[in-house]
């Protein structure tokens, strides 16, 4: 019912919702990064039952997110070949088509949602999908864009790609967040990936806010400007 009331939510201000089961873990031996992401393989198909039977046709509603971040944790959490994780995604989406037909699964890449290089070889079976990458500055060193083009962003010339999740560290230690902004959002659009930025929160890291009184972070304030196409190469890329 919380999940519903927060969709007609965002119906009634025009936006569209992306409905993600947020748990980080090896789904295939059912081991996870933290107890708070602890789930089953039978949880998890439940789940997506559940959200089809009551969210089909709903327009507001966009993807399906499968599972946020797969991850075997330098292994720590077993393995994860890309075929037993291929299979578990194709029968999470069977699932839903007995009930929804209409609203787009997104199947997460490998290490944490970003590697999505067993694409070359081995997609899904199934059409109508989009595959997600979660680009942050710190799963690759520099120079980023190559390394970006090898992990993930050649798939987008044959299949879509959502880049769901990034966001923009501002303490000491992280990369600077003007540089790998401005250079992550420019490599996505020019390729045509789909992004969305982490995390519209004062706690959840890397925050956007600063509080609940919604004054926006030094990252926030820059992805504020993106999302409105006004950072300087948006601009002259429109002629605006």
């Amino acid at each position: 019912e919380l999940l519903r009331e927060a969709v007609e939510w965002c119906t009634d201000l025009g936006m569209y919702v992306i409905i993600d089961w947020h748990s980080i873990g090896n789904l295939w031996m059912e081991l996870f990064q933290d107890p708070m992401y602890n789930t089953t393989k039978t949880e998890t198909y439940e789940f997506w039952r559940t959200i089809a039977r009551n969210f089909a046709g709903h327009n507001t509603v966009a993807f399906y997110e499968l599972f946020n971040e797969p991850t075997i944790y330098r292994g720590e959490l077993g393995s994860l070949p890309w075929s037993e994780w291929k299979k578990i995604n194709e029968h999470m989406i069977s699932l839903i088509r007995a009930y929804d037909r209409e609203t787009i699964p997104l199947v997460a890449g490998l290490d944490w949602a970003y590697d999505l290089s067993p694409l070359r070889d081995d997609p899904l079976n199934i059409g109508g999908i989009a595959y997600v990458t979660h680009p942050y500055a710190f799963k690759r060193g520099q120079p980023w864009e190559p390394r970006w083009e090898e992990n993930f962003a050649f798939a987008a010339a044959a299949v879509p790609v959502v880049a769901t999740e990034f966001g923009l560290h501002t303490d000491m230690n992280a990369p600077d967040y003007n540089d790998y902004g401005n250079r992550i959002i420019k490599f996505l659009e020019e390729r045509g990936i789909s992004w969305m930025c982490w995390i519209y929160d004062p706690h959840w890291w890397p925050q956007m806010l600063k509080s609940w009184d919604y004054e926006l972070t030094e990252g926030g304030l820059f992805l504020s400007r993106a999302m409105k196409g006004e950072l300087e190469f948006q601009k002259q890329a429109t002629g605006k």
